[in-house]
């Protein structure tokens, strides 16, 4: 089946119109049409090449939100018309130890991502959510039960909402704990609201003291500019933990001086260049960890998209058409949107 699709043919290139195919559904296989699809920094960075390994034609997107329109003989729990959504993954070995336990996203033999994955469908990597339609494992299909007037705002939660609800869950965050989100991006506001959500005293950090209402509004309960020695001093010591969703190399001691013993500084974003060596005493003498994280399994995934939906949590968007792609990542790159753009796949037809 030939589907409408956005992508792109070379780093240098913009992205353009293009028809890729789409397999018939198997037997464990859901048809989805695409209503909305969320824009994430993975998708600029694979487009442009910026981490190695990216397969032309590119088409990104793993942030989807749509319609079952299709299912294959085989599949339960779903029906023609459903919402679904897709996250990070299409496929993993199923067989491992990590896929075992319904932790997918540190598949052993390696996760099949939503675009750039090895398929045996043409052209023999996966093509993503920047198209009107898109079939997948039944295994890797979300339940959402947000409104339909929400769901744009939910497609983001496929990635930046499980990238900051996996850690903050692993780490067993709730009432009596105080977490630290450094960065009010795309991923930070998603991190002060589920930390919000889940009952915990929530501090933002920026270095921008222009965000600090932002972040209060997002529901931080208190906000530090991080270039302030005074505000940083102030926290010395307090935090249970730190998610810090920066992806560009800083140092990292500020954070860690400001963990308790045993806290944890969680890193979920990978810069460019290596962060500065830390402080290592300042981890000895408290125990204090510096650790990381990558989204989520299916099940917590769909846990996630549950706990949101009971807490009317959704990201805050702002909606493009696809022809406005390149300007997007344009303007991502310089934080300019409040705080994740999504892709009305509507456009697509146009």
């Amino acid at each position: 089946m030939t589907t409408k699709a956005y992508g792109a043919h070379a780093a240098d290139k913009p992205l353009q119109p293009i028809d890729i195919a789409r397999r018939a559904p198997g037997p464990q296989d859901v048809q989805i049409d695409i209503a909305y699809c969320g824009v994430c920094h993975s998708d600029l960075h694979t487009v442009r090449s910026e981490w190695s390994g990216t397969l032309y034609p590119c088409v990104p997107g793993h942030e989807i939100v749509g319609h079952v329109s299709a299912v294959g003989g085989a599949v339960t729990g779903l029906k023609v018309g459903d919402t679904v959504g897709v996250g990070c993954l299409v496929g993993s070995c199923q067989h491992c130890a990590a896929c075992d336990e319904g932790l997918e996203q540190y598949c052993e033999n390696g996760f099949v991502g939503t675009y750039n994955g090895p398929t045996a469908d043409a052209p023999g990597h996966t093509l993503g959510g920047y198209s009107q339609r898109i079939v997948v494992d039944r295994k890797f299909v979300l339940k959402i039960r947000h409104p339909e007037s929400q769901l744009a705002a939910v497609a983001p939660l496929l990635c930046a909402g499980i990238t900051t609800y996996s850690p903050l869950r692993h780490w067993n965050i709730g009432p009596g704990k105080k977490v630290g989100v450094v960065g009010i991006g795309g991923l930070g506001h998603m991190g002060v609201k589920i930390a919000h959500a889940m009952g915990a005293h929530v501090v933002a950090f920026t270095t921008s003291e222009g965000k600090r209402q932002d972040a209060l509004d997002l529901g931080a309960d208190e906000v530090v500019v991080s270039r302030n020695a005074d505000e940083m001093k102030a926290h010395a010591g307090s935090f249970d933990l730190i998610l810090n969703t920066v992806a560009a190399s800083h140092s990292l001691d500020a954070y860690t001086s400001l963990l308790k013993r045993d806290g944890t500084l969680v890193l979920v974003g990978v810069p460019s260049q290596p962060h500065p060596s830390p402080n290592i005493a300042n981890l000895i003498f408290k125990r204090r960890a510096i650790a990381g994280s990558l989204i989520g399994g299916i099940a917590e995934t769909q846990e996630m998209l549950d706990f949101c939906a009971d807490k009317g949590i959704v990201a805050d968007i702002e909606m493009i058409p696809v022809q406005k792609i390149d300007e997007a990542y344009d303007r991502m790159l310089k934080s300019d949107v409040k705080y994740r753009f999504v892709i009305d796949n509507a456009t697509l037809a146009g």
